[in-house]
């Protein structure tokens, strides 16, 4: 094959790889499927407890929840509230739980609990339209002192955000002056912001904040503001002026509308407990691709008997892998081509060093009649059906003695492949006859050795997470057997059989 003709090969090879990373990456990005095996990831656990006192008759309670807090994901949503009727109203712009029940009387208690994801990716979605910007009538001197205070802000700011910064610091008790003084008071504060941003062409709302920290109960929210710069939402602390959302902070509310609502019931009041806890992050991600109904791109959604046997088909393609470069870079002879693959596959199920004695108790035995067998001139097929039933007498008793003598040796019948280890026996029984007992040894310890290779890559933790979590990584695989395909040149063996042409160098 001249090197023009080779190009579409080595064009297709590069496509086969490009396309096995690309769609890995795809998958661990989009499904957040983790490289590693035992990744951890924090989720938080938030419980709203909702207390009132419910005067005799039916009892509506309506609560705010998030609906796309920044920098959180929402995973599951559930409400605790026996004998009440529960559900989730989306309306424009606001979720709200709500409880229902007809009679009702006395002290109530009533819970919401979500767990969020930290993502710092997470975002709100963006307006379809842009918000109003309601305007207030002040009046004298109010009106005359909010025009003033506005003048200030807007002189020295020129973007909506510096204009709400500027007008937050001159608000504040070290900054102010008469105007402020007449205006702020400690119960306005914030409502006068949004009012102020708003009367100056800004659309300005509240919104309310959870301090995230681990293992606290019976938090409040804090109030936050928030403006619309003409893309997004954006954050700001009321009392300084920091702009962004913390990494801790969890908004809980954001907008006009009430955080809770009940009818039919007074005293009432909500209050928040949190704690962090953490996920394996396979097992999450797993839960979020089948919320979002990405399930099916994964195993996962097959019956548990059919994921464990896709576990172990996945894992053949590193054992042929193994194969194909023990046998065509480093150049160990075995008996048959894939025998290794099969004898890795046992040794996966019933560990090396049970696998590895039950493999050469078989062989062993199985050569011993196959002697016998010999001398009795039967033909081909005959011998190797034969030899077959012989072996499965074997592994059998084998199974029985381990079992007596308290090994589980059980599994290493199940898994053996009783018709190639009976092609084996009698492979190596003729080349017994053929080569002598030297090459028999040569070609069965180079069997065990790619096997005991292959069975080292093929139990790896990271090889089984990999290969069942990522299977398009296996045309990355094909690519590397066909590349080594390709290969000419000596084997790595074989360069000790040029050892003495050194001498002439």
């Amino acid at each position: 094959m001249t090197t023009r003709s080779r190009l579409p090969f080595y064009i297709a090879v590069f496509l086969l790889i490009s396309a096995g990373i690309s769609l890995a990456v795809w998958r661990h990005v989009e499904l957040g499927i983790p490289w590693l095996t035992g990744e951890q990831r924090p989720v938080w656990m938030v419980e709203a407890r909702i207390d009132f006192d419910a005067v005799d008759g039916s009892v509506l309670a309506s609560l705010n929840i998030p609906e796309q807090p920044p920098g959180f994901r929402i995973l599951t949503e559930q409400a605790a509230s026996p004998g009440y009727g529960f559900s989730i109203i989306d309306t424009s712009g606001s979720r709200r739980a709500e409880w229902s029940k007809r009679e009702v009387s006395g002290p109530q208690t009533l819970y919401f609990k979500a767990q969020f994801i930290p993502d710092p990716d997470a975002g709100p979605e963006i307006p379809a339209r842009e918000p109003k910007t309601p305007r207030t009538f002040w009046e004298e001197p109010e009106a005359t002192a909010v025009q003033e205070i506005l003048s200030q802000a807007e002189a020295r700011s020129s973007t909506p955000e510096s204009m709400t910064r500027e007008l937050i610091r001159l608000m504040q008790p070290d900054s102010r002056t008469q105007n402020t003084t007449l205006l702020v008071s400690e119960e306005n504060y914030l409502d006068l912001l949004v009012d102020m941003l708003n009367h100056s062409g800004i659309a300005a709302r509240t919104a309310d904040g959870l301090r995230l920290e681990d293992a606290r109960r019976r938090q409040q929210l804090m109030p936050y503001l928030q403006i619309y710069n003409g893309k997004r939402w954006l954050t700001f602390n009321p009392k300084t002026a920091e702009q962004g959302v913390p990494e801790d902070l969890l908004l809980w509310r954001q907008g006009a509308a009430s955080l809770l609502d009940v009818v039919g019931g007074e005293n009432s009041e909500v209050s928040f407990s949190m704690l962090r806890q953490t996920v394996p992050a396979l097992q999450l991600a797993t839960m979020e691709s089948a919320a979002n109904g990405l399930g099916f791109l994964s195993f996962y959604e097959l019956p548990i008997e059919e994921q464990s046997m896709f576990r172990m088909l996945l894992l053949l393609p590193l054992g042929a892998l193994m194969v194909a470069f023990m046998r065509i870079v480093i150049g160990i002879r075995t008996s048959g081509t894939f025998m290794p693959v099969l004898i890795a596959v046992a040794f996966v199920q019933t560990t090396l060093v049970p696998g590895l004695i039950a493999f050469l108790s078989v062989v062993s035995i199985g050569l011993l009649m196959r002697g016998y067998l010999s001398s009795l001139n039967l033909l081909l097929v005959s011998r190797i059906s034969a030899l077959i039933i012989l072996v499965i007498f074997i592994t059998a008793g084998l199974s029985i003695i381990g079992y007596q003598m308290g090994f589980n040796t059980g599994m290493t019948v199940t898994f053996f492949p009783m018709v190639i280890i009976a092609w084996t026996i009698e492979r190596m029984s003729i080349l017994w006859e053929e080569e002598g007992a030297h090459e028999v040894m040569v070609q069965g310890a180079g069997s065990l050795f790619v096997a005991i290779c292959a069975y080292l890559l093929m139990s790896a933790p990271l090889a089984g997470h990999l290969t069942f979590n990522f299977p398009e990584l296996h045309l990355v695989i094909l690519g590397l057997i066909l590349l080594m395909g390709q290969y000419t040149g000596y084997k790595l063996s074989e360069l000790r059989r040029f050892t003495p042409m050194k001498a002439y160098d």
